[in-house]
């Protein structure tokens, strides 16, 4: 239920921008007013709490984010608060954001290595990557676990590339363990 309700706001949201050419704007304000309500939980709580009723929720969405983001989104807002599915706008801004990226061939990648990388090994990475995907560019998250022993494990949407160490040797215990003793 959740994934539609996030795919069918998000897909609306999406349409509307392209339509409009303001994929960039509306990209812009979904990811600030993301964090806004991130960065607010008492907002979250209230907009949640069964005692207030919908209309006043409206009007509560509608007083902070009018004339701070464009009106399709105070309209994207309202009309999920309205629907009762306040709780999903994360999501709804995610999936979204996710879409205008995929769109315009940015891909998200996501390294984590036994530890830091240099700025010069960052951009090798990021080079290979241009190289071997069908991306224009890329958002990268770099992360650092000592677990991995050496090597790296790159995640770029649903595809995974495990060289660590650890991984390997975990492989190689497991062959061994299959090897029949005759």
């Amino acid at each position: 239920m959740a994934k539609l309700v996030s795919k069918t706001y998000g897909d609306a949201l999406f349409e509307v921008a392209l339509e409009s050419g303001r994929m960039d704007e509306f990209r812009d304000e979904a990811v600030a007013v993301k964090a806004a309500l991130n960065e607010n939980p008492e907002l979250f709580k209230l907009m949640s709490h069964p005692k207030i009723v919908k209309e006043e929720k409206i009007k509560i969405i509608t007083d902070i984010f009018t004339g701070k983001v464009s009106e399709e989104l105070v309209g994207l807002l309202r009309m999920i608060v309205d629907k009762g599915h306040f709780e999903q706008v994360d999501s709804v801004f995610t999936y979204f954001i996710d879409e205008v990226k995929e769109y315009k061939n940015i891909g998200t990648a996501y390294v984590t290595s036994a530890m830091e990388l240099s700025d010069a090994q960052k951009a090798a990475v990021e080079k290979r990557l241009l190289e071997t995907t069908k991306y224009v560019k890329f958002e990268m998250h770099y992360d650092v676990d000592s677990e991995l022993i050496g090597g790296m494990v790159i995640r770029v949407g649903d595809r995974v590339v495990d060289s660590s160490i650890r991984t390997k040797l975990e492989d190689m215990k497991k062959q061994l363990l299959n090897i029949q003793l005759g």
